[in-house]
């Protein structure tokens, strides 16, 4: 008898956020996947859509079981298990702690989610004490309702198993690394030239917050310029978070806005608004250009002397997978699973994320060193080479048929 099979519902209110975050990028990538993949996914569920123009999560196909309510009332009714997941499919699965508790009674529902880091417990300064309690209280509500735990690597792996997860229902899916837009040079160009940028820079990406640990790098940064070949300035890339994240003022002017296309597409596919605007150096040389859309971010990595990724914490680290992709020397710190493999061939340079010092040496190898810079692009193409978010989709797919058919 030929097994129908089992379709599932995508909790991905995460792309309700103001700014989706690598969370958000994940959620949009592995919609791409589920689609390449025929996935049988019944629909996605989220809060209301609130803003203008279209539903964003209308493009890619699926039914949008939307909520009447907003995020913020949705998500409290989840979290108090008043309100439960919407019927339709066996399985639902979440893309983040914030997830409906499964229906139960005649039609049960498996819920399995993902977890994406616990780095709020190895890092709490930089996090508030809001979200650290939001986060204690969610992990424990997954690890009361969840059949199983989708986590980005070994790491995670092992953390979430500490925290009290039956090891066997935790499974590492690893990311692609082929959802980049082709490179938007000219738009690239438009965003270097206001930045006052005419020749080679450093790149930096990701969400403005203060686990991004970008004071430390603009501290290396500074430490690191007087040694470089050239006079290239450090460009960073991202939409504001929350807090300080150590850019200062010039952050907040230049993180809403500054270098995103009118109508571009941040990394959870809403339509981020405005055109063209100035951003501010924090530093001589540091230069905060704000949210851009992926197409002017693969021209960033691709025309980059060197990428810096140096969080505290992370459970995956995507940003410098997409630069290796693009052909870029990367500079990581030690707590950056993506990277991790043989030490003799290393794709990045590690570095302590707590080390100024070793920061800046880094960043003068990685920009410098030629021969250096060649073997870290070689080893880079070879580390995302067959990661693609088909094959992870695929690999969810076959985690919930296993589950829901043991």
């Amino acid at each position: 008898m030929t097994r129908v099979p089992t379709t599932v519902l995508l909790a991905v209110e995460q792309l309700r956020r103001r700014v989706p975050g690598g969370v958000g990028r994940y959620a949009a990538c592995l919609l791409d996947g589920l689609v390449a993949a025929g996935a049988p996914v019944a629909g996605l569920v989220a809060s209301r859509h609130g803003g203008p123009g279209d539903d964003p999560l209308a493009r890619w196909g699926f039914p949008v079981l939307a909520s009447a309510l907003p995020a913020v009332a949705l998500t409290r009714l989840w979290d108090a298990g008043v309100l439960a997941a919407p019927p339709g499919a066996p399985l639902v699965h979440s893309v983040s702690l914030a997830a409906p508790p499964p229906r139960r009674g005649q039609s049960r529902q498996v819920l399995t989610l993902t977890v994406h880091d616990l780095a709020w417990r190895a890092f709490p300064e930089a996090t508030t004490a809001r979200g650290r309690r939001w986060h204690e209280a969610a992990l424990r509500r997954a690890l009361a309702r969840a059949d199983a735990y989708v986590v980005p690597s070994s790491p995670v792996a092992s953390a979430l198993a500490a925290a009290g997860a039956d090891p066997g229902r935790v499974h590492v899916i690893g990311h692609g690394v082929d959802h980049l837009a082709p490179p938007d040079r000219a738009g690239a160009g438009v965003l270097l030239e206001r930045l006052g940028v005419r020749g080679g820079y450093l790149l930096a990406a990701g969400t403005l917050e203060p686990r991004k640990n970008l004071a430390r790098l603009a501290a290396a940064y500074e430490e690191a310029r007087p040694r470089l070949a050239g006079d290239w300035p450090l460009v960073v890339v991202g939409p504001s978070g929350w807090g300080d994240a150590g850019l200062g003022a010039a952050a907040r002017r230049g993180a809403g806005t500054a270098g995103e296309t009118a109508g571009s597409r941040g990394p959870g596919g809403p339509k981020v608004p405005g055109g063209v605007l100035p951003a501010g150096a924090v530093s001589d040389g540091v230069l905060p250009a704000g949210a851009v859309s992926d197409g002017v971010l693969a021209a960033l990595y691709a025309g980059a002397r060197a990428f810096c990724y140096v969080p505290l914490a992370e459970g995956f680290g995507l940003p410098p997978l997409e630069a290796m992709a693009c052909g870029t020397p990367v500079v990581a710190s030690t707590s950056v699973p993506s990277v991790d493999g043989p030490e003799e061939e290393a794709a990045a340079l590690r570095v302590d994320p707590e080390s100024v010092e070793e920061i800046a040496a880094a960043l003068v190898a990685a920009c410098g060193d030629d021969a250096l810079r060649a073997a870290l692009v070689a080893r880079g193409r070879a580390h995302v080479a067959g990661r693609t978010w088909r094959a992870s989709a695929e690999a969810h797919v076959a985690l919930w048929e296993a589950v829901v058919h043991p």
